[in-house]
């Protein structure tokens, strides 16, 4: 349970662990982000680590000159490309056995709702993929178990990338740091999340709902 709380601190506050963070690292920090959002994108597992809301908090701090806004994006756009790029090739090694048995580590039920996202919007999951939080980690697996060729997949995998990287870093930059957003910045990425989370919770309810009609 704590480690529970800690995850939802860390989010609700990301604004002050990334403050910290740079204070105690420096330069380091740039390799902790690149980190971060490699694995939230690239490792099945890790589909809790914040995505949207860290971007917008990077772009807020970069504002401030505490880090480089060019440095970041180029740096967290490769690494959103090449966790993309892993995760695919996991989904191609490993995919199919993972639908035959029960891995701890991995919901099943994620699976199941990203491959019938997938299924729905084809290859255009992997752009749309980039702004719902788990599904974005789970699309390039589930692109690397199905049909989806390499050469298609790089380039929704960079086209997508791109628009997520440069969307929420720069949204942080210009708007971080308005006095409104500034006190409220906990409220902001409670937004960011709920915007994040809406399509897939109203998709459920009109498939569900509309089932029942």
């Amino acid at each position: 349970m704590d480690y529970i709380w800690q995850f939802v601190d860390l989010f609700l506050h990301l604004d002050t662990h990334l403050k910290t963070i740079i204070e105690q690292y420096g330069t380091l920090t740039y390799l902790i982000l690149f980190l971060i959002i490699f694995a939230e994108t690239g490792l099945v597992v890790t589909p809790f680590l914040p995505g949207d809301s860290l971007l917008f908090a990077v772009g807020t701090f970069a504002a401030l000159g505490l880090l480089d806004v060019a440095a970041c994006i180029g740096l967290l756009f490769v690494a959103a490309v090449l966790g993309d790029t892993v995760n695919y090739w996991i989904g191609k090694r490993i995919g199919p056995q993972v639908f035959e048995r029960n891995y701890r580590l991995l919901k099943k039920e994620y699976l199941l709702k990203t491959q019938e996202f997938y299924e729905k919007h084809g290859g255009k999951t992997i752009v749309f993929a980039r702004f719902l939080p788990i599904i974005r980690t789970f699309a390039p697996f589930i692109a690397g178990v199905g049909t989806m060729n390499y050469q298609k997949f790089i380039l929704y995998n960079v086209f997508g990338g791109a628009i997520w990287v440069v969307g929420f870093t720069l949204l942080g930059y210009f708007f971080g740091n308005i006095p409104a957003v500034k006190s409220n910045f906990t409220l902001v990425i409670l937004g960011i999340i709920s915007l994040s989370v809406l399509p897939p919770i109203i998709e459920f309810l009109r498939k569900k709902y509309g089932n029942k009609r």
